[in-house]
């Protein structure tokens, strides 16, 4: 056990400076000791090839000597809630027992870092499911994502979790990546800006973030997961970066994950310049950079620069890699071997282990009070913990209040002819399509049900989540509806499955005989099943296209709930793994659409997906057009809100929505060449772009302003080191409440390098009752327009530039020229000045 002057030691001193503890800590380990640090362990990982990482069912195949492997000591705990299902008082017993063990085996008695997955909510069965991160892009609300993230926080520390696998920072360039909806979307300004509300919002809560992937994942050769990187220095800098560099400089997240990437031949995890020159020596990072699961691993199998495990090892040690994640591969055996043999130098296990006994100091973990209980709760948080003996409740009422505001928000309205939305109360509707009654249809893959769940088909989803079909019943009792499921998402998972209904009657139920029971009960007939005792309820789904055809053509509106499933590694059309060749809906979906717009009778497309996809020349034809990205729990009541009425879309774009399936995916985000031109047959132009989104009221914007008065006729003239102010008036002259999103975009006609069209610079909601106003205000420094020039600096340079105060990146309402002089300022190592929004006036 212990050194007899354990309880005297510096180190166990809470009121010295934590480098002073950490500085004596270190000295008294022995080099396994401080190996031990370097790692985490997955002692519930599932090695019969039912994997949840890349190439799990080859890396998990040895088994786990729990009392060997702690011996020395432990860094980190693998998910050890979030692997299989588990009641969650039982998994915070069994964590805290688990964190004991190791308390109890080393000499020092320094707990394990708990880490757990939390893209959207905690990945964890009974947690709530949050709409996906593609969503928090749609909804242009920093402030509401904080919120959540702190919700998301919470849950984690009351089971005992110190470190959350998110947020996914990665800026779309091809959504044919499978991964698309796990990231915020294509532009790096609202990646950004969303982003670092997540960070500061589960941070608030004393859980580390973890910020995913550094750096270059999503911009992959033709959109496939683990492909090549071959972008230049500039789109890196400009594009890639600054999300990671606000997150680290203005959000203070703890932790960074290296990504799979390789960028021009240089896989991350072994990447000295990106690891530790830029991110710690320029941006001034001191907290952890973790491996992404297995990463360690590949540089030997997979990307070919280490001969084996010894070697992979040193290579990412060298370059910054600080823990291997998920278990121990390269960081145990083969690193002690190797630095036994003087192929490693002690100097970087040392550099790694202050590292992480640092964020254990700062977490409380070498405190000498520390109990391996969670925390009590807050006083009304509505959780139990086991200290308290009382249940733990993840899905809350103020976590299910949460996710339905943030997934109405998200909520776009991409097409809306003859106001065919909102429903008439009263109608004869038709509901038909693969993910009309599948509550899985509402889920990312980085859920639970979707993303752990999907291996226990005996089990219940774990909380209740109402299909659409069930949302709109209750939404609209006055209304007669019918049902067809029509097709399946992908032929293809439903065999996989076993089943041509993969998605039973019991598919959203939640049930008291779960993982160990002792849960609440899911809400009773709405949680997510289908009744199929309602004379309206249409449960017959084996007519295929020409049923549902036909149950549209007797209906007064027809509505077409299609998209994606949600899964990894090709389980699922949308998620890790699951990249596409092309962005036509799944499986004969397309097909189904047609035959119902054949009908005649108005078709109100609504697309449950993890990417955006082209309809072609069928867009045309629908009445309306609904996007939702994944929304979550609370989707179907969200979603049946605003084809009711209830709620006023005022979702965005967060990525542009193309034409044509076949076309090559482009973002808004590119020079005057990236655009339509007359020397290429390819019009990569979007048929929503952008920012894109409709509202069931109207806005008339006016009275523009420029630092408080009405524009000249000579541009304003603003020091490459001022700041120029903007404002709007925005008035809802429509007879509904509503929220318009003023969006502000720049334009750069001349610069040292090519530029973007126009990018987003800043952004704000505001939401207005009928006949009510507000002025929307944007403080623009100069430095917003910074850029990387040809010296790979970041300069704000003289000239004339173009502020658009717009609806979307393609709808500007106002331009606002004006001249920046003075000297070329290079920025060197620091953020440039940031856009600030506010609003005046608003309800």
């Amino acid at each position: 056990m212990a050194t007899c002057d354990k309880d005297t030691a510096v180190w166990r001193d809470a009121s010295r400076p934590v480098a002073e503890r950490v500085a004596d800590l270190l000295a008294r380990l022995t080099p396994a000791e401080k190996i031990a640090q370097l790692y985490g362990v997955w002692v519930g990982a599932d090695a019969d090839g039912a994997g949840v990482a890349p190439y799990q069912h080859d890396l998990t195949d040895e088994p786990v000597d729990w009392p060997v492997l702690i011996a020395d000591g432990l860094g980190h705990l693998t998910r050890p809630l979030g692997t299989a299902p588990v009641e969650p008082a039982r998994g915070a017993a069994a964590l805290a027992a688990a964190q004991a063990e190791i308390v109890a085996a080393g000499r020092f008695g320094i707990p394990a870092i708990a880490h757990e997955e939390c893209l959207s909510g905690f990945t964890a069965w009974g947690a709530t499911v949050y709409p996906t991160p593609l969503a928090w892009g749609a909804s242009f609300d920093a402030e509401l994502v904080e919120r959540v993230g702190a919700r998301i926080g919470t849950a984690l520390r009351s089971v005992g979790v110190h470190q959350g696998m998110a947020p996914v920072l990665d800026v779309v360039r091809d959504p044919r990546w499978g991964r698309t909806e796990e990231t915020i979307g294509e532009d790096p300004h609202l990646v950004t800006a969303i982003g670092t509300g997540y960070v500061r919002g589960l941070q608030s809560a004393g859980v580390i973030a973890t910020l995913k992937h550094f750096a270059g994942y999503s911009a992959s050769r033709a959109g496939r997961n683990l492909a090549p990187v071959p972008i230049g220095p500039r789109e890196l800098a400009d594009v890639i970066l600054p999300p990671f560099e606000a997150a680290v400089r203005e959000a203070g997240a703890g932790s960074v994950m290296h990504s799979y990437a390789e960028l021009d031949g240089m896989p991350v995890a072994a990447d000295p310049a990106l690891l530790t020159t830029l991110l710690r020596d320029r941006w001034g990072f001191t907290g952890t950079v973790v491996a992404d699961y297995f990463g360690v691993s590949f540089l030997q199998t997979l990307h070919g620069v280490a001969a084996d495990p010894a070697h992979a090892a040193a290579l990412a040690l060298a370059a910054g890699v600080d823990i291997e994640l998920p278990t121990v591969r390269c960081y145990g055996a083969p690193l002690r071997a190797a630095l036994a043999a003087g192929r490693v130098p002690a100097e970087l296990i040392d550099r790694a282990a202050r590292r992480v006994l640092t964020q254990k100091c700062e977490l409380g973990l070498l405190d000498p009070d520390w109990d391996p209980a969670p925390p009590a709760p807050d006083a009304g948080s509505g959780a139990g913990s086991p200290a308290a003996g009382g249940p733990i409740d993840l899905d809350g009422p103020a976590d299910r209040r949460l996710a339905r505001r943030l997934a109405e928000e998200s909520v776009t309205l991409l097409r809306n002819e003859g106001a065919a939305l909102p429903l008439p109360p009263a109608a004869r509707i038709a509901v038909v399509g693969p993910n009309a009654d599948d509550p899985r249809a509402m889920l990312g893959c980085y859920s639970f049900p979707n993303h752990v769940g999907i291996h226990h088909p005996e089990l219940p989803l774990g909380i209740p989540v109402p299909s659409l079909l069930t949302a709109l019943r209750a939404e609209l009792p006055d209304a007669t509806i019918a049902y067809a499921r029509g097709c399946a998402v992908d032929p293809r998972l439903d065999a996989a499955a076993g089943t041509d209904d993969a998605d039973g009657p019991d598919a959203g139920t939640d049930d008291a005989d779960g993982p160990d029971a002792g849960t609440h009960d899911a809400g009773g007939p709405d949680a997510g099943t289908e009744d199929a005792g309602d004379p309206d309820a249409g449960t017959d789904d084996a007519g295929g296209p020409a049923r549902a055809a036909a149950l549209a053509a007797d209906a007064d509106v027809c509505v077409a709930v299609l998209g994606d499933r949600a899964g990894l590694f090709g389980r699922g059309t949308s998620g890790e793994g699951c990249d596409v060749g092309d962005l036509r809906l799944p499986g004969a979906q397309h097909e189904l659409l047609a035959a119902l717009v054949a009908t005649g009778t108005p078709v109100v497309a609504v697309l449950l997906t993890g990417r955006p996809y082209a309809l072609g020349e069928l867009d045309e034809r629908l009445a309306a057009r609904v996007q939702a990205f994944f929304p979550g729990a609370e989707g179907g009541p969200a979603l049946a809100g605003v084809l009711s009425g209830r709620v006023s879309p005022s979702g965005r774009t967060p990525v542009s929505v193309p034409h044509r399936p076949d076309g090559q995916p482009a973002t808004y985000l590119a020079p005057p060449l990236g655009h339509r031109t007359e020397v290429s047959s390819i019009d990569p132009t979007a048929r929503y772009p952008f920012g894109h989104g409709l509202s069931y009221t109207r806005f008339r914007w006016s009275e523009l302003l420029v630092d408080g008065r009405p524009p000249g006729d000579e541009p304003p003239r603003v020091r490459t080191d001022g700041t120029l102010r903007l404002s709007v008036l925005v008035r809802n002259v429509g007879d509904r409440t509503g929220t318009e999103v003023v969006q502000l975009y720049l334009h750069d006609p001349v610069a040292e390098v090519t530029r973007p069209v126009v990018r987003l610079i800043g952004s704000v909601r505001v939401p207005l009752p009928p006949g009510h106003a507000a002025r929307a205000h944007f403080t623009v420094p100069a430095e917003a327009a910074a850029y990387t020039g040809r010296d790979l600096y970041r300069l704000v340079e003289p000239g004339e530039l173009e502020l658009r105060l717009s609806a979307s990146s393609a709808e500007h309402r106002y331009a606002v020229p004006l001249r920046l002089t003075g000297p070329h300022r290079r920025l060197d190592d620091r953020l440039p000045g940031a856009v600030r929004a506010r609003v005046e006036g608003a309800p």
